[in-house]
């Protein structure tokens, strides 16, 4: 009988697709994309995987086999591969990701709270001391981020684990998507309420704003390269799967190609049941809330194809959206609860002690619980600044989801800038290479910068050269600001080594 060699608790081929395609594939990025660019999305993502998603996961696992002893995360990486100052300002620009994410999810969950509660996103009609609604949204806001901050400095994270259900609900959400579209083709014998008109359909959105507009379109790549944000998870993965130099890179193509092609589907899916101009390009439509418009209509339009009474097919459709509701609130929290703290605790101890002044480095009962309280401050402070800014509720929402997919993205430029330096440097021990020479590294890591670079700068122009220049404002001051800190910051840290080092000498 011969021996069983395979390894216990390794990773195989499926199970290693599996876990990076839940890791991300996310649900709202379809609706939200349809919203947008309708089906002219499609060929962006393609465009986004073979010039983004694929390479920047291949350089991640590389990275992650590379220095997988060390404790520092994508800051050992960047230190190692080109310096401190560099990698400091980059891992502090993916910290600082985190805060903007904060600042959009903050006032975004109410929409969210209200499609679970009311089965219809209320939002706009909420007004809390006579305020506008995009204020009372400000002040919920800020309200949350202060109380999560409390729960969580202590340690009630008890509650991530009833949170977590929500993962599943999301994941069930999907195949939601894909049952109730594809009934709905059928019984609807294969008429689209979104039609197609030839090639016409997969390149020029229905969406005004994009129709015709180069820059809008090359800025929608931006939106792309969010949706496949969370394939860090490959970084760690080298050492927990099954043969990786054959299992990885497959694994990763297969998974990139399973993705890509997935939302792409997820996105005609859409159009099946929901025609843009009748559905989506309605007041009250807005980024916030365009994920439970369109399942809203999923349900409707089901209830209308199976000929049931009017009232029913509301009934359904606001049922729908109440799961989607409450399946979105109850991971979102879960994930709030974690980022509150899981980004700060990693680059406080994985970045020198003598960078943090005062008080805030001191890690205390294992939570950051000082940097807690001055992150939620300036998180709210954000929230104030962009909810007080005044204009409408559409507005107000595309200015936070602009700040989070320029704030999340700009940081894979520092880390994908330093694979080139990384490969050259033949001191480092490389376990697992997907890039066999530096010239196929280098070519890639240029591709990859560019394509992140020239996406964010589109998605920061093109709301200025349309002449709404707020947009344009708050997509870039926040990385601009948390630049110019992280500098002063390792500015002060080097005043204070040479002052050590003379004082040693003297």
């Amino acid at each position: 009988m011969a021996s069983n060699n395979k390894p216990k608790g390794k990773l195989t081929l499926v199970s290693l697709i599996l876990m990076i395609f839940t890791s991300v594939y996310g649900f709202n990025n379809m609706p939200r994309s349809f919203y947008k660019m309708g089906y002219a999305a499609i060929p962006w993502f393609i465009l986004s995987a073979i010039t983004f998603f694929v390479p920047f996961a291949f350089m991640m696992a590389e990275f992650g086999a590379a220095f997988k002893e060390e404790k520092g995360g994508i800051y050992s990486w960047m230190e190692k591969s080109i310096g401190p100052k560099f990698a400091f300002v980059g891992t502090f620009m993916w910290y600082t990701s985190y805060i903007i994410w904060m600042v959009n999810v903050s006032s975004g969950l109410w929409v969210v709270f209200s499609n679970a509660v009311f089965g219809k996103d209320t939002t706009k009609t909420w007004s809390l001391f006579g305020l506008t609604a995009p204020q009372t949204l400000g002040i919920l806001g800020m309200l949350w981020i202060i109380t999560v901050t409390y729960l969580s400095t202590k340690g009630l994270d008890k509650i991530k684990k009833i949170t977590s259900v929500g993962g599943s609900a999301v994941a069930a959400l999907n195949i939601l998507l894909w049952v109730g579209a594809l009934t709905i083709l059928i019984l609807n014998k294969g008429q689209l309420a979104q039609p197609v008109e030839g090639l016409k359909s997969f390149i020029q959105s229905p969406n005004p704003k994009f129709a015709g507009n180069i820059m809008a379109g090359l800025a929608f790549i931006v939106y792309a390269i969010f949706a496949y944000g969370g394939i860090e998870v490959t970084s760690g993965l080298v050492d927990q799967t099954e043969n990786p130099e054959k299992t990885l890179p497959k694994g990763i193509a297969i998974s990139a190609a399973i993705i890509s092609v997935g939302y792409s589907i997820g996105i005609f899916l859409v159009g099946i049941f929901t025609n843009w101009a009748k559905v989506i390009n309605q007041d009250g439509v807005h980024l916030g809330n365009a994920g439970y418009v369109v399942m809203a209509n999923l349900g409707v339009e089901l209830g209308k194809a199976l000929g049931l009474s009017d009232a029913t097919c509301m009934a359904m459709g606001a049922g729908i959206a109440r799961f989607v509701g409450i399946s979105m609130f109850l991971a979102l929290t879960g994930a709030f609860f974690t980022l509150t703290y899981a980004p700060l605790k990693q680059i406080i101890e994985g970045t020198p002690a003598e960078l943090w002044p005062g008080r805030l480095g001191e890690i205390k009962d294992g939570m950051p619980k000082f940097a807690m309280w001055v992150q939620a401050s300036i998180v709210v402070v954000m929230i104030a600044l962009v909810s007080f800014g005044g204009e409408s509720m559409t507005k107000f929402f595309d200015v936070l989801v602009i700040m989070t997919n320029v704030g999340m993205t700009l940081p894979y430029m520092f880390i994908s800038a330093a694979f080139a330096p990384f490969k050259k440097k033949t001191e480092i021990h490389k376990p697992f290479e997907v890039f066999k020479s530096y010239n196929s590294a280098l070519i890639w890591t240029v591709v990859v910068t560019l394509t992140v670079g020239f996406a964010n700068v589109f998605t920061i122009l093109e709301p200025a050269l349309a002449g709404d220049m707020k947009t344009t404002f708050w997509s870039v001051v926040g990385p601009i600001v948390f630049a110019i800190i992280a500098l002063a910051m390792y500015s002060r840290y080097e005043k204070k080594i040479a002052t050590n080092k003379a004082d040693k000498a003297a």
